[in-house]
């Protein structure tokens, strides 16, 4: 194995950790996707290694994403923040292992990919905005008054809306809501999901951090 070879497995399993351990275990403790992420990424930088073309190795991992999302669908969900740190760590699996003369260049992609990680999914980055899925025990047909409605339960500011469900029959309505937090809320606590129990039938679930 050359040396620039070394190079990219050592920056590739520091690289590896750092999103896994390091950006996501921290801030979301899901140990199941932990062992996903790694395994993504040696996987793909092993078989691009042993491939040893970029053509092949760029196909092989397109075609490894959609493998991913098909899995998704027939297994537990996953939010689409860790569909992104699916990606990249499935991106700098790949880009590691394709053949290369010069490693630096590389490192500074994964240099950028992990950079982009750490920022955008920072507790403080949009920490206001809240989405998630709500059943009021009412059946609420008007707009503005579902809207009002949603704002007094959440103590929130109603951005967007979509309803999912309007039962006339069992009197419900089933709604997916995008809101924003009072400020001081989210100082409080900027990775805590908010939730309201006004109503024995109103849940409120997948908020964003």
């Amino acid at each position: 194995m050359t040396t620039t070879a070394l190079i990219l497995l050592a920056t590739d399993l520091a690289a590896a950790l750092m999103l896994s351990l390091g950006l996501y275990y921290r801030r979301h403790r899901r140990r199941d996707l932990v062992v996903a992420f790694l395994g993504v990424n040696v996987g793909v930088m092993a078989v691009a290694m042993v491939l040893g073309t970029a053509e092949v190795a760029l196909g092989l991992g397109l075609g490894l994403f959609g493998v991913l999302s098909i899995i998704r669908l027939r297994s537990s969900e996953i939010s689409q923040r860790e569909v992104a740190y699916y990606f990249a760590a499935l991106a700098i699996g790949l880009v590691s292992g394709l053949p290369q003369t010069d490693p630096w260049p590389v490192v500074g992609l994964i240099a950028l990919v992990l950079a982009v990680m750490w920022a955008a999914d920072h507790p403080a980055l949009l920490s206001r905005s809240r989405n998630g899925v709500v059943r009021l025990d009412r059946a609420i047909a008007d707009e503005d008054d579902l809207r009002a409605e949603l704002g007094d339960r959440l103590g929130a500011e109603v951005t967007a809306m979509t309803v999912q469900e309007l039962d006339l029959v069992n009197d419900t309505t089933t709604v997916d809501v995008r809101f924003r937090v009072p400020r001081r809320t989210a100082v409080a606590s900027t990775t805590a999901p908010t939730s309201s129990s006004s109503s024995a039938d109103h849940s409120l679930a997948g908020m964003l951090r």
